[in-house]
C-alpha cells in the first residue's frame, strides 16, 4: 500500500483568507503548448488581523511569471510545489499576474483543459481549474470571469467562453480572437472554453419578463442533424423553471457544446454547458426512446443548474447535494411532468434500491454530506446525487408544494450570489413556513438505509386498526432515529381507499395521508373501519426506507391488481418477485425442482389482458427484478444462483403466456406501424411490445427467433433495432453472429450507436463473453481513451453481467484488474469507478470473497495509484 493521502474534514472547513474579485484570463490556444496569462484582482478579507501567506492551487502546470502590482517576482520571492504556489508576502490588496504553460494534447485525465475530437474543450469540476492555471480553486471563491481566447481561424473558427461575447477581431499568421465577459461572479468550477470547428443550430426564448433569449448548440459538423430534441428539450425546461420555481434565465444567450471525450454526464458552466455527446445527440435511426428521455432530462439538469447550483453555489464540496441533490429533484419532476409520473417514479427507485442501496450498504457508505473525503470525485455518487433528491422529496412530502416552493423562493432571494451549505437550504425552508426541521437534517448528516418494521392489529370489535412502526438503520448502530414521512392507503375488500382517520381527530382522509415517524417505535391507530384493510405502505416511495411487514402473497396479488397508487402496485408485484426468487435462489443450493406459484403467473396474465391500463406502467409491472436488486435480499450473494432463478422464471412466464405474448406483440406491433414518433403513447407501445419480444425469445424457438430477426433487420428506428439485437445476443443461433455484424457494419462511424454494440456484446449472457470483451478491447471499435468506450465495455461487464463477471475461477475479476491498473494512469475517474465492481466483496460467498480480496490487494500494492482509486481500495479493505 503506497504511503496515505491526505484526508480532508468537514470539520477542518475555514474561510479563505482572500477573495478574487476579478480574473482577466487570456489562452494562447496551441495543442502541446497553450500558454495561460492571467491577472486577479485580490483583497484581504477581514477575518484576519494579519495579511497571511496567499496559497493558490496549481498542478501539472509549467509556471512561467509571476507579477505581484506589475512587478515581476525572482524563484525566492514565492514557493512552489506540485499541488501549490505559495507567495510568503502580499499587500492588502494588489493585482496579480500569472503566465502558465500547459499541454491540452497530453491531458487524458480529462480535467482541466484537453482535446476532445481535435477541439479545446475544458472540464473543471470539482478541481480541474488548478490544471489551468494558479489560483484559488475552492466553491467559496466567486469571481467575475473575462476571458480571451486566441487560436488558428482555420482549426478552430468557433471561440466561446462564460457569458456574453464583447470583442473579436483578427490577427497575424491566420490566427483570431474573441473575448468574453460573464457579468455573474462564479467559482472556479463553472468557468468553460470551447475553441473548435463545429457547427451550431440556434433557436430563441422568451422568458416570462419579455426577455430574447438566444440558444444555440454546437457540434461536430456530422451530428447537426441529431440537435433538435436537444433544443426543444432546452425550451421546455427553461419554461417549466419560470412556471414551477419562477426562475428566469439571467443571460442574453445560452450555450450547450457536445463533445465525445467526457468523463461525467455533462457540466453546468454558467452560460455555456459543455456535454456528453451521448446526452446531446438524437436522430430515430441512432437513439432509442430511452435515449430520447435521458437527454431530456440531462439537458433540463444543467439548465436548472443556473439557479440551484451556479447563482447559489456550494460553500465546500462537503455540501455538494446541495445543488446535486436540489437538481436531481428538479430533474425529476420535469420528467414526471413531461411523461408518466408513476412510471417515472418507478425507474426512479429502481435506480436507488438497486445501486444506492448497495452503496450504503458498502464501506463506501456516507452521509449524503460527507464528513471526509480524499478525492472528491470519489463522492459524485448515487448517495449524493439520488439520496440527496430522495431528502429533498421528504422535504416536499412534509411540507406540500405550495409550501415548499416559498421556501425555496426564500433560498433563492436570501442567497443569491452566495456559496452556502445545505443547512441554509433546510433553514430557509424552516423560516418561509415557520416549522421546525431540526430533526429531519439527520437526513444529512447519517448514512445508511433506514429500515421500518412494521405490524398490524385489527380491532373488530372496536373497528380499530393499529399500525406499529419501528425504525432502525442497520449497520450504523450510532443513528439517531429519522424523521420519516410514510405516506400509507388503507384498502377495502373491493380495493377502494378507505377513509383513515387517526384516534383524536374529529374527521376522516379519504386516499393517502402522510404519517410522521420520528421515534425508534410509534404506533398509529385508526378508528371507524369496519373491515380489516389491507395496507399500502409508502406509497409513492415517500422516503428511501426499507420496509419489512408480513403481508401474504394474496395481498400482495390484491395490491398489484387494485392499488390506486401506481408504485405500490408495482412495487406488490416486485416484493413478490422477490420472494418467489429468493427461494428459488435456496432451492437452487438444495438439488431441489424450481417452480413458480400460478397465482403469479396469473397476475402477469391479468396485466397483459388489462387493455386500460397505461401501457408504460404494464411494461414496469411484468418485469421482474434485477439480479443486482436481488443480490441485496441474500447474504452470501450468488450470482450464478441469482441468474438461474432469473432465467427460469422468466422462461416459466414465456412458455405459461406464449400465446398471450404473441398475440399482444403482433397486435402492437401493427398498431406502431408507420412514421417513428416520440410522443408518450408511441413510446408506452414500443415498450411493451418489445418486452412481449424479449420474453419469448427466451423459449429459443426457431420462428420466433426469425420473427425477431425480421424486427431487427426492418425496423426504423433504433428502439426497435436494439430490442431485437439484445435478445439475439443472448441466444446461441446463426442470426445472432450475423445481426451483431449487420449492425456494426452500418453505423461503425456512428461512434454513440457503437458503444451500444459494445454493450450488448459484453451484456450477454452466453458462454464466452469474457473472451469476448477480451477481442473488443483490441478492436478498432474500442479506445481505451475513451470514457464512453471504456463504460461500454469494461463497465457493463463489470457492473451488470453478474454470472459471467463472477464466474467461479475468478478469471473476470484478474481481467478488470488488469484494465483498471491500464487505465488508472491516464483518467482515474475512470478507473476509479470500475474498482467499485469490488466494493462489496465482503457480501460474496468464502471462495469469491478470497478471489476479490487478491484482486483489490494487487491494485493497493501498484505504484503511484491514483488517490481516487486509493481511496475506494483502501476503504474496501480497511
Amino acid at each position: 500500500m503506497q504511503q496515505t493521502p491526505k484526508t480532508t474534514y468537514l470539520s477542518d472547513y475555514q474561510p479563505t483568507d482572500y477573495r478574487v474579485d476579478s480574473i482577466d484570463l487570456h489562452f494562447d490556444l496551441h495543442e502541446t503548448k497553450t500558454i495561460v496569462k492571467s491577472k486577479l484582482s485580490i483583497q484581504k478579507l477581514d477575518n484576519s488581523p494579519k495579511t497571511p501567506p496567499l496559497k493558490l492551487n496549481g498542478e501539472e502546470l509549467l509556471l512561467k511569471s509571476v507579477s505581484l502590482n506589475g512587478k515581476q517576482l525572482s524563484s525566492t520571492q514565492y514557493a512552489l510545489s506540485d499541488e501549490s504556489l505559495i507567495i510568503p508576502e502580499v499587500p492588502e490588496s494588489f493585482e496579480l499576474a500569472i503566465e502558465t504553460e500547459i499541454n491540452p494534447k497530453a491531458n487524458t485525465a480529462l480535467t482541466g483543459l484537453y482535446l476532445s475530437g481535435g477541439n479545446f474543450c475544458t472540464q473543471c469540476e470539482a478541481q480541474g481549474f488548478r490544471r489551468i492555471t494558479y489560483m484559488l480553486d475552492r466553491p467559496d471563491v466567486m469571481a467575475r470571469y473575462t476571458t480571451t481566447l486566441v487560436a488558428d481561424k482555420a482549426q478552430y473558427p468557433v471561440l466561446l467562453a462564460n457569458g456574453h461575447l464583447r470583442e473579436s477581431g483578427e490577427l497575424g499568421a491566420n490566427r483570431h480572437w474573441a473575448k468574453w465577459a460573464d457579468p455573474f461572479p462564479k467559482p472556479t468550477y463553472l468557468f468553460a472554453l470551447v475553441a473548435g470547428d463545429l457547427a451550431r443550430i440556434e433557436d430563441q426564448f422568451i422568458t416570462q419578463s419579455g426577455r430574447q433569449v438566444t440558444l444555440q448548440i454546437y457540434v461536430q459538423s456530422h451530428n447537426i442533424d441529431k440537435c433538435q430534441h436537444a433544443m426543444q428539450s432546452l425550451k421546455k425546461a427553461m419554461r417549466w423553471d419560470e412556471d414551477v420555481y419562477g426562475r428566469e434565465y439571467d443571460l442574453d444567450i445560452y450555450m450547450i457544446v457536445a463533445v465525445d471525450d467526457f468523463n461525467m454526464g455533462a457540466m453546468e458552466n454558467k452560460g455555456l454547458n459543455i456535454f456528453n455527446s451521448e446526452y446531446v445527440l438524437a436522430k430515430p435511426e441512432t437513439a432509442t426512446d430511452s435515449d430520447y428521455e435521458d437527454i431530456e432530462g440531462v439537458i433540463a439538469h444543467e439548465y436548472f443548474h443556473n439557479w440551484s447550483g451556479n447563482r447559489v453555489t456550494c460553500r465546500d464540496w462537503f455540501q455538494l447535494s446541495l445543488k446535486e441533490g436540489f437538481t436531481v429533484f428538479r430533474d425529476q419532476e420535469f420528467s414526471a411532468d413531461m411523461t408518466s409520473r408513476g412510471v417515472k417514479r418507478i425507474q426512479d427507485v429502481n435506480i436507488l434500491r438497486t445501486h444506492q442501496f448497495r452503496e450504503d450498504a458498502s464501506p463506501m457508505a456516507h452521509p449524503v454530506r460527507p464528513e471526509s473525503y480524499i478525492e472528491i470525485d470519489n463522492f459524485y455518487t448515487l448517495t449524493v446525487y439520488e439520496k440527496g433528491a430522495e431528502v429533498v422529496r421528504m422535504l416536499h412530502h412534509l411540507l406540500g408544494a405550495e409550501n415548499f416552493r416559498k421556501g425555496t423562493d426564500c433560498y433563492f432571494e436570501r442567497h443569491d450570489g452566495q456559496a452556502v451549505t445545505t443547512e441554509h437550504f433546510v433553514k430557509a425552508l424552516e423560516d418561509a413556513n415557520q416549522i421546525d426541521l431540526s430533526q429531519f437534517r439527520l437526513w444529512y448528516s447519517q448514512a445508511g438505509t433506514p429500515e421500518l418494521e412494521i405490524s398490524r392489529t385489527y380491532n373488530e370489535a372496536a373497528k380499530s386498526y393499529t399500525l406499529t412502526v419501528k425504525q432502525s438503520t442497520p449497520g450504523q448502530d450510532q443513528n439517531k432515529p429519522f424523521h420519516i414521512p410514510l405516506a400509507i392507503g388503507l384498502l377495502d375488500k373491493q380495493g377502494q381507499d378507505m377513509p383513515l382517520q387517526l384516534q383524536g381527530e374529529s374527521a376522516a382522509i379519504k386516499g393517502t395521508r402522510v404519517l410522521h415517524i420520528r421515534a425508534a417505535a410509534q404506533d398509529f391507530t385508526f378508528q371507524n373501519l369496519n373491515e380489516q384493510p389491507i395496507p399500502s405502505l409508502l406509497r409513492g416511495f415517500s422516503a428511501p426506507v426499507k420496509v419489512k411487514m408480513d403481508l401474504s402473497d394474496e395481498e400482495r396479488c390484491f395490491l398489484m391488481m387494485h392499488d390506486s397508487d401506481d408504485f405500490n402496485r408495482w412495487d406488490a408485484g416486485q416484493q413478490l418477485a422477490v420472494k418467489i426468487m429468493t427461494q428459488l435462489v435456496e432451492d437452487v443450493h438444495q438439488n431441489r425442482a424450481l417452480q413458480v406459484a400460478d397465482a403469479f403467473i396469473e397476475a402477469y396474465q391479468e396485466i397483459l389482458n388489462n387493455d386500460t391500463l397505461d401501457k408504460a406502467l404494464a411494461t414496469q409491472a411484468i418485469s421482474l427484478p434485477s439480479e443486482s436488486y436481488l443480490g441485496s435480499f441474500m447474504e452470501p450473494i450468488d450470482p450464478v444462483a441469482i441468474h438461474q432463478v432469473r432465467r427460469f422464471m422468466r422462461q416459466t412466464i414465456a412458455q405459461r403466456l406464449r400465446d398471450l405474448f404473441l398475440k399482444v406483440y403482433h397486435r402492437l406491433a401493427d398498431e406502431g406501424r408507420g412514421e417513428y414518433r416520440i410522443d408518450q403513447t408511441s413510446i408506452s407501445l414500443r415498450s411493451l411490445k418489445n418486452l412481449c419480444l424479449s420474453y419469448l425469445m427466451e423459449l429459443n424457438d426457431e420462428d420466433i427467433i426469425k420473427s425477431c430477426y425480421r424486427q431487427f433487420l426492418d425496423s426504423n428506428n433504433m428502439t426497435d433495432v436494439m430490442a431485437a439485437l439484445q435478445p439475439l445476443a443472448n441466444t446461441d443461433c446463426a442470426e445472432r453472429e450475423a445481426a451483431l455484424a449487420h449492425f456494426y457494419q452500418q453505423w461503425k462511424h456512428e461512434p454513440l450507436v457503437v458503444d451500444k454494440w459494445l454493450a450488448i456484446q459484453a451484456n450477454s449472457r452466453l458462454p464466452g463473453t469474457l473472451d469476448q470483451v477480451k477481442r473488443l478491447t483490441q478492436h478498432e471499435a474500442f479506445d481505451i481513451k475513451n470514457p464512453n468506450k471504456v463504460r461500454a465495455l469494461i463497465g457493463a461487464f463489470a457492473h451488470n453481467n453478474h454470472a459471467q463477471f463472477h464466474e467461479n475461477s475468478g478469471i473476470g475479476y484478474a481481467f478488470l484488474t488488469d484494465m483498471i491498473l491500464q487505465i488508472d494512469p491516464m483518467n482515474s475517474q475512470i478507473s476509479s469507478c470500475l474498482v467499485e465492481a469490488y466494493t462489496l466483496w465482503r457480501k460474496y460467498d468464502v471462495q469469491r470473497q478470497a478471489l476479490l480480496k487478491q484482486q483489490l490487494e494487487k491494485i493497493a500494492d501498484a505504484p503511484r495509484l491514483s488517490k481516487n482509486v486509493y481511496e475506494i481500495v483502501s476503504k474496501s479493505l480497511g
